[in-house]
């Protein structure tokens, strides 16, 4: 199969087609090929981001080095 030829078959082919609810299906698949990582993540992984980026506003950071430092597991044979 020659994914170019296809490619532009189905273009010649959605190029003729009049029927909303044909074009519609497209556009649902399009924006389902398009969602947002944050739509595809759960209820608590966005809660612990939110949280994160709560606390990041508050100050409340550790630097990045003492975070590799305590999770280096290089460093903790």
């Amino acid at each position: 199969m020659d994914i170019q030829a296809e490619k532009l078959h189905l273009i010649k082919w959605l190029a003729d087609i009049n029927e909303p609810s044909v074009i519609k299906l497209f556009v649902d698949l399009k924006k389902e090929q398009e969602a947002d990582w944050w739509d595809t993540i759960s209820v608590d992984e966005r809660a612990d981001i939110e949280e994160g980026l709560s606390q990041a506003d508050r100050g409340e950071l550790i630097p990045h080095d003492e975070v590799m430092a305590k999770y280096d597991k290089r460093r903790s044979k």
